[in-house]
């Protein structure tokens, strides 16, 4: 006997990612199809701190996220909160 499930017994699936504000500007870095340099170049942030960020081993603090997030052209909370505004990101490329 084979059972037949009713659509209306499951419930949508929601998006959900939990990801570092380091995976966050690799994410918006990639999608934009940027190396590192050219991001630094973008940001005015060096390489050498674009590579420790998104490694998640330097802070990212209010000056930095606000000019990464000029340079991706998103709000600086899509880059200091990742944890809420997961959906943001994909709309940024």
């Amino acid at each position: 006997m084979r059972t037949v499930l009713n659509k209306n017994e499951f419930t949508t699936a929601k998006a959900h990612a939990n990801l570092s504000t380091g995976e966050v500007l690799q994410m918006l870095r990639e999608l934009k199809d940027w190396s590192q340099e050219e991001l630094a170049r973008r940001s005015g942030i060096g390489a050498n701190n674009i590579s420790l960020l998104e490694n998640d081993r330097l802070d990212i603090g209010k000056r930095r996220a606000e000019a990464l997030a000029k340079a991706f052209g998103v709000h600086p909370a899509i880059i200091m909160f990742p944890e809420y505004e997961t959906r943001e990101i994909s709309k940024a490329a």
